[in-house]
């Protein structure tokens, strides 16, 4: 078997599933409208471990997008905080337009759902986090009011709606950096598995170059961002063999670029063998060298054969100068069957992360939101917690970062394209007591992070604490890390969790959170540790 039978994204499926049941990389700017050009090793390097956000801003209902349409909860700034605390430090956002899309010949995009989609990729992106956009539902022929399909008759009709589209969205983010890529499609096929049809084929060149054009042509930074491209299904096969795949010329881009380098990656997604990372049954439950029972181990698809499959991307496109993205891989729950599946699945996890970042490629976990038999979540999105640390652990080593044990600052000062620059606030220690608190506050436009690192300065270890603090008026807390917080308005009570509840003497920890405001930015004051009157 030498292809992913793989069914359309698994967005139907999970959407199914659903209703029927860290530093590494290169040290570099995050500051919106700073372009700082990459080569593609370089780019790599830097995008790390990658999440995808699934079944959220690509899930629809008749024909008409909606983020809770399959069943997941409405989108957070403490999602991100949460998946970036874990270690990713790129998040894939799947995005389908649909009924969003107006009339010809304008095509014109919803302008709520350009603003909602530029909210959450802000989630991110204003977290110093990579971010990549796509068109991920559009094409499927499973989904009500698809119309990017290759085989339609009308593709001239086709065409044009898809360059108004991107057009529109590009122009939209045409300033942020380059930590925003876009990918022109996703999975984009006849609905038929198995060998690439003619003319189909050459229809899904044919849109990958107008996506290419139609990007660099909207100026800003879109005329050196990197771009994603994909080949039939995101199959490996279909797309390094002579199936008719061909990258698009990017005759528009930057003189800026050196003419060396290529802003252009290739897309592929990774789930073989199928049987073990996506077929909903509990026969084959384990995968690698590591398996024990050969009865509940696939025939196929193993180290080796990913090695052979990853490597084919670096020799058809890395040594050109083309990195890849594996937008997509993952393994199913099982444990229901076999309680040592997450064992496997870290296993699996962890060989497809460290041997396409041996090859030259990047790499996006498919998180669906669904936890429990037969999902793919890594982070239950109602609490915004961890549920499967060993699969997140297993990623974050292969990509050579370290998850951390104390969530980091999250979201950066980083601002929003268009929008103030962040002010910086840091607090100054008064008065006396047993403790030391340090605000750092960044605020923009009508939101506001801050950073509070708490020391205690006393001569015995507190073993489990409560911060009191009073935020300044028009301050409401909307998300938050390394501690619980309550009220969310006026006096408020930070309490420590389980990882920094301990401080020895001299000892501190950092905790945070995101705010909105009403004009007054400051840091709070009448700080309190356990009672005692912090400095």
């Amino acid at each position: 078997m030498s292809s992913t039978v793989r069914r359309a994204g698994l967005a139907v499926v999970a959407a199914t599933l659903v209703l029927a049941g860290a530093v590494y990389g290169v040290t570099r700017s995050t500051v919106a409208n700073a372009a700082v050009q990459l080569t593609g090793p370089q780019l790599v390097a830097d995008m790390g471990a990658g999440w995808n956000l699934g079944n959220q801003l690509e899930a629809s209902a008749n024909g008409i997008p909606s983020e809770t349409a399959w069943g997941n909860p409405v989108i957070t700034q403490a999602l991100i905080d949460r998946v970036k605390a874990s270690g990713f430090k790129t998040i894939r956002i799947p995005i389908s337009y649909l009924g969003k899309i107006g009339a010809a010949p304008n095509y014109t995009v919803d302008a709520a759902w350009l603003s909602r989609i530029q909210e959450v990729v802000n989630y991110a992106y204003n977290s110093g986090l990579y971010v990549l956009i796509n068109m991920h539902g559009d094409g499927f022929k499973s989904v009500t009011g698809s119309w990017l399909v290759c085989d339609a008759s009308d593709q001239t009709t086709i065409k044009a709606k898809y360059q108004k589209v991107w057009q529109q969205v590009a122009t939209k983010f045409a300033s942020y950096n380059d930590h925003l890529i876009f990918e022109s499609m996703n999975e984009e096929f006849d609905g038929q598995y198995g060998n690439p049809t003619q003319p189909c084929y050459s229809n899904i060149v044919a849109y990958n170059q107008i996506f290419v054009d139609t990007v660099r042509r909207t100026g800003g930074t879109n005329a050196s961002r990197w771009l994603l491209i994909p080949g039939w299904n995101t199959n490996i096969e279909y797309t390094t063999g002579s199936y008719g795949f061909s990258l698009p010329t990017d005759t528009y881009r930057s003189s800026s670029i050196p003419s060396g380098e290529q802003r252009l990656m290739i897309s592929v997604h990774y789930y073989d063998p199928w049987d073990f990372a996506g077929q909903e049954d509990g026969n084959i439950t384990q995968w690698g060298a590591a398996a024990t029972n050969p009865a509940k181990k696939s025939t196929w698809g193993q180290e080796d054969y990913m090695d052979q499959m990853l490597k084919k991307m670096r020799d058809t496109f890395v040594t050109k100068g083309y990195p890849f993205f594996v937008g997509e891989y993952g393994s199913i729950d099982k444990t229901s069957a076999d309680p040592a599946n997450n064992t496997y699945r870290a296993n699996f996890a962890k060989a497809l992360v460290s041997t396409a970042k041996k090859y030259g490629g990047a790499t996006a976990y498919w998180d669906n939101g669904y936890n429990g038999q037969y999902g793919f979540g890594l982070f239950n999105r109602s609490s915004n917690t961890v549920t499967q640390q060993g699969i997140i652990s297993a990623i974050i080593t292969a990509a050579g970062g370290t998850s951390p044990t104390t969530p980091p600052v999250s979201p950066s000062p980083s601002k929003t394209p268009g929008s103030p620059s962040p002010t910086p606030s840091t607090s100054s220690p008064t008065g006396t007591g047993t403790c030391q608190v340090v605000n750092a506050v960044n605020a923009w436009n009508t939101g506001l992070t801050n950073s509070i690192t708490i020391t205690n300065t006393g001569k015995t270890a507190i073993n489990g604490w409560s911060l009191v603090f009073n935020l300044p008026a028009g301050q409401t807390i909307t998300g938050g890390w390394s501690a619980t917080y309550s009220p969310t308005s006026g006096t408020v009570t930070a309490t420590n969790v389980s990882y920094n509840g301990n401080l020895a003497p001299g000892g501190s920890t950092t905790i945070g959170y995101q705010a909105n405001h009403t004009g007054n930015a400051g840091a709070p004051t009448g700080f309190k540790l356990n009672g005692s009157t912090c400095s």
